[in-house]
């Protein structure tokens, strides 16, 4: 085939691409996988008490996975497009991360030597990141599925970094149902099971997203 030819073939019925086709594959997924999340949270486990919600760490849960999952959003809005720079953004995922590390050692100091175990491990430390895995796993299909559509080119990181929204979003719908009150133990294990979420998002991310 002439090479005219072939420029006359893929311009033929050629429509301009949406503007918010990158919003859209994130906007949907997120809120039928926080759906999912809460919903699935509250029948394994069960909702928490009405007065729990007055606790103050409850809700550094939620500001956690919402900081995170903002962070990534930005990320992944710009390895959703080929040749996008992620520079700019990269760095507001780890600052959030980090900021929920000092908060946690910083709770840890606090807390007298003879309660720091309790602190650290609670109750749950066993199930809590495999729940928060096991939670975040509708978003992951949905993320990808969406993503699929688009054009990421480095399909490791963007797999990563899709694992790592999936898993914020398994976090908040956790929040409903963890009864932890340490923000050590939100710092450890919350973190370690988006951590788990982000490697399972980069080993499948390269299969499904393949193009």
């Amino acid at each position: 085939m002439k090479t005219s030819n072939l420029i006359h073939l893929l311009a033929t019925n050629s429509e301009p691409v949406d503007p918010r086709a990158v919003t859209k594959s994130l906007a949907w997924p997120l809120g039928l996988g926080l759906l999912a999340s809460v919903l699935l949270s509250a029948l394994a486990i069960g909702v928490l008490p009405a007065e729990a919600f007055v606790l103050p760490a409850v809700w550094v849960k939620f500001v956690y996975g919402v900081a995170l999952a903002l962070s990534l959003v930005a990320l992944l809005s710009r390895l959703y497009r080929p040749g996008a720079p992620t520079q700019p953004v990269i760095k507001w995922p780890l600052l959030t991360l980090l900021v929920m590390t000092l908060i946690g050692f910083a709770y840890l100091m606090f807390t007298p030597e003879s309660q720091r175990a309790a602190v650290i491990f609670g109750r749950t430390w066993l199930a809590c990141p495999w729940f928060v895995l096991g939670l975040s796993l509708p978003a992951l299909a949905a993320l990808l599925w969406a993503a699929r559509q688009l054009a990421p080119t480095d399909l490791k990181t963007t797999g990563f970094a899709t694992g790592l929204l999936a898993g914020a979003i398994g976090a908040l719908g956790y929040s409903f149902a963890c009864p932890e009150t340490s923000l050590t133990f939100v710092a450890i294990w919350y973190t370690a099971g988006i951590v788990l979420a982000g490697l399972v998002g980069r080993a499948v991310g390269p299969v499904v997203l393949r193009w």
